[in-house]
């Protein structure tokens, strides 16, 4: 069969026909063409084709295979391709070009890339143009993504010679009317080039890649293709977004699921939403900058990160943006400051007063503890004992709705103490360092000490007593070390089950990655517990457990402020108070989540039952809203199986990124990512630096671990972590001292080894890289230092 522009399928005439058959609408100088179909033709009506043609006319004779010029594979030089042929060799070159798809070079190209094997190609049969130029041109910049500009090659005469390299091309780049390079084209011609390729871009919906000619002054079209190799968008132009994982890597460590981020997003959306009302911001100002609440975290590969551009912003908006600015790097463990350019992205300052700002914070400083003590018995009166599996979906999801609402939409307290946590933290930085010439940071660390009654530090007091419980009985311990769970139960001594079934009513929720509503709990598998005690319990058998004198004199430091002694003592007082409310308000957090999870997992039981879902927590790669709108009427779609297997199938692709910062341009999906490289590797020689949580000198074989879910610690080894979360804690117990490659003296790890007394050293600088298991190393928890002495 014999196919034209006016009479054809688009199925058997192949990819590039099919572009230039549906283009012959609304582009008027593309050469004459007929095309030899996929279901082949005779010598017959091949001639007769010819005959439309002058006797002189020469062809280009070409392939056409039905994945060719495709949006996925462009098959670009694998058939063969024969110009300027006379009308009586164009049916042997036909024959030829049929028989290229035989070649071994399609053969391996099809088998790389998944395609079904075809038996011959269409052949695309088209006028000679007798070019006096001629090229190809890209509707969007191909090397770097940049959708504004138009990139031409171009060569004299045909545009053979720019396809297999024999003359180098002239190249130019259109953007707007602008025209970088010179050579065979004018800069009107090169604007003519682009306007066509736009225009053909337009037409099919995506960026095109075409082939143009020029002859006698007239533009033709040859060809045209999508672009399959635009991947990502590497310019540093367009919007910029800064991303860093700083401290919340310690809460979302990893791959974190759709339901998770989605809920986390809303959180922030809220609750620094209703932050900014506190500290006197108006209703206009927020609603100006609503992007901002929207927009405060991001998930990048699976993989949660501040979106920093966003946290800067909120911080402008707030009265005194730049002490507070200093004093929230200081928080988030932020390690670099925004550059000069993007703080001019930056809105303009608040609208509310100094003043206004300093009374109503002064007024919020003397509710304070007040309203978090306020905050604490209204959530224990949301979170009530529920028995869930009596509940309908419907009433899951009004119970859901009604945790939203009271707690989420009220999280002031913990806000308003998390501020001046940040600012009582940066003032007792600042003032110690002028006041009481207190420079060195580990030091500093000493100030932090004795915050009082920290609830994450009851844990391991509980996994002691559980252990002390126990430690006389050799079978129970290596039960405890060994057995799986149902026989741990079994041996388990009645009075030491009644500990741990008070411990997992408390902290059931308080688990590796707590945080993250796919997790395991306590409540779901005990395991890792019973470990902990085992092992706590071998320690304190082993006589392991020491007590290190913390040679650190507060006085002498307090004493150095000379007349400024009752202010500092103020400063020192509230910075303790606030981030010891900090560290308590994030365990009721930890309930909250935990609260959110079991309704979520129930909800994922109900659609399962009913086959919406194949199984229970397959829930975790829903959306909340979208779990909720099935619920409750308002989904777009009702396929929540199909959705769930397209996330499953992305989420398994993702690796996990190894680094904490970079930035992305334009849009963030298809940015390349633009990592920082930071010049100081915190290594000399043997010895790697940081910030010492805890004082104490302690020698022993380093333990590495990466997932603490299955960990085991040895009484005497050094835990070597890159994060941890609350759900580490059960391991520190055992440890002779803790090393953590990243956080900040404000970060879990830091407050609780405090707490326990355990040496540790935190902001490890490439400790992963350096320190393996079973090397000897020597830990001062008070310098924060790090030597190793024998590497394995």
């Amino acid at each position: 069969m014999i196919y034209t522009s006016e009479h054809h399928e688009l199925t058997k005439i192949g990819g590039k026909a099919a572009a230039l058959a549906r283009l012959s609408h609304v582009v008027d100088n593309i050469p004459a063409w007929f095309v030899v179909g996929t279901d082949g033709s005779t010598e017959e009506e091949i001639a007769l084709a010819l005959n439309g043609f002058d006797a002189d006319t020469l062809f280009a004779v070409r392939s056409s295979a039905i994945d060719e010029d495709g949006s996925v594979h462009s098959f670009a030089g694998q058939f063969e391709t024969y110009l300027n042929i006379p009308k009586a060799l164009v049916v042997e070159n036909i024959r030829k070009v049929q028989q290229s798809a035989d070649r071994e070079r399609v053969v391996a190209y099809m088998r790389e890339r998944g395609v079904e094997r075809v038996s011959a190609p269409a052949v695309l049969v088209q006028q000679m143009v007798k070019a006096d130029c001629a090229g190809v041109a890209f509707g969007a910049n191909p090397v770097t993504g940049n959708t504004k500009e138009c990139m031409i090659s171009a060569v004299p005469g045909l545009g053979d010679k720019l396809v297999d390299g024999t003359v180098d091309a002239d190249t130019y780049i259109v953007c707007g009317g602008n025209v970088e390079g010179n050579g065979v084209l004018s800069h009107e011609q090169c604007k003519e080039i682009a306007g066509l390729c736009r225009k053909v871009s337009r037409f099919f919906g995506r960026y095109q890649d075409i082939e143009w000619a020029y002859e006698n002054g007239d533009l033709c079209l040859l060809q045209s293709r999508p672009i399959t190799s635009l991947r990502k968008f590497t310019l540093k132009t367009g919007g910029i977004n800064i991303w860093d994982n700083s401290n919340i890597a310690e809460s979302y460590n990893g791959i974190t699921t759709p339901l998770t981020f989605s809920f986390i997003r809303l959180a922030y959306e809220h609750v620094y939403r209703e932050m900014c009302r506190i500290l006197g911001v108006s209703e206009k100002k927020i609603a100006e900058n609503d992007y901002i609440f929207t927009h405060m975290l991001g998930l990048c590969d699976g993989q949660v990160y501040y979106n920093l551009l966003s946290w800067y912003k909120l911080v402008a908006i707030l009265p005194g943006y730049k002490s507070n600015a200093k004093f929230m790097e200081q928080m988030m463990g932020v390690k670099e400051e925004l550059p000069q350019a993007v703080r001019e992205l930056l809105p303009p300052p608040s609208d509310a007063s100094i003043f206004t700002a300093i009374r109503r914070l002064w007024s919020h400083y003397r509710k304070n503890e007040p309203n978090v003590n306020k905050f604490f018995v209204l959530l224990n009166g949301t979170i009530k004992y529920r028995n869930l599996s009596d509940l309908s979906l419907f009433e899951l999801a009004a119970y859901y709705r009604e945790l939203e609402n009271k707690l989420l939409k009220n999280w002031d307290s913990p806000v308003v103490n998390d501020f001046f946590a940040m600012i009582f933290y940066g003032l007792l930085k600042n003032t110690a360092k002028k006041w009481c010439g207190l420079e060195d940071e580990n030091k500093f660390n000493g100030l932090l000490r004795n915050t009082g009654d920290i609830i994450s530090a009851e844990p391991a007091r509980r996994v002691r007593k559980l252990a002390e419980m126990v430690r006389d009985d050799a079978g129970v311990v290596h039960s405890l070390l060994n057995d799986d769970v149902f026989a741990i139960q079994r041996k388990m001594p009645v009075e030491m089950k009644a500990g741990v079934d008070e411990y997992i009513e408390k902290f059931g929720d308080r688990c590796i990655n707590e945080l993250k509503l796919e997790s395991e709990t306590l409540c779901d598998n005990p395991l890792s517990l019973y470990r902990a005690i085992g092992n706590y319990a071998v320690k304190l058998n082993t006589g392991k457990v020491q007590d290190f004198k913390d040679t650190f004199d507060e006085y002498e430091v307090i004493n150095q402020a000379g007349f400024r002694k009752l202010p500092f003592r103020w400063i020192l007082k509230n910075a303790r108070r606030t981030i010891r409310n900090r560290e308590n308000l994030r365990f009721e957090r930890t309930r909250v989540f935990g609260a959110v999870r079991n309704i979520f997992r129930e909800m994922g039981m109900h659609l399962a039952s009913f086959g919406v879902i194949a199984e229970r927590d397959d829930v975790f790669y829903l959306e909340y809203n979208e779990v909720l709108a099935y619920v409750e009427g308002t989904a777009t779609t009702l396929d929540l199986r199909g959705l769930i297997d397209v996330r499953k199938r992305e989420y398994a692709k993702y690796e996990r990124l190894a680094y904490d910062r970079f930035d992305t341009y334009d849009c963030v999906a298809i940015s390349k990512r633009h990592f920082r490289q930071t010049g100081h590797t915190g290594m000399e020689g043997d010895k790697l630096n940081g910030l010492g949580c805890c004082p104490g000198i302690v020698r022993g074989y380093a333990r590495v671990i990466t997932d603490p879910k299955d960990a085991v610690i040895l009484p005497g080894e050094i835990l070597v972590a890159q994060r941890t979360d609350p759900g580490w804690i059960m391991l520190f117990p055992v440890a002779a001292g803790v090393l953590v490659e990243y956080g900040s003296l404000l970060s879990h790890a830091a407050i609780v080894v405090r707490e326990m007394g355990i040496p540790a050293v935190v902001s490890v600088k490439n400790l992963f890289m350096r320190v393996k298991t079973g090397d000897l190393l020597e830990l001062d928890g008070e310098k924060g230092e790090v030597r190793i002495i024998n590497e394995r």
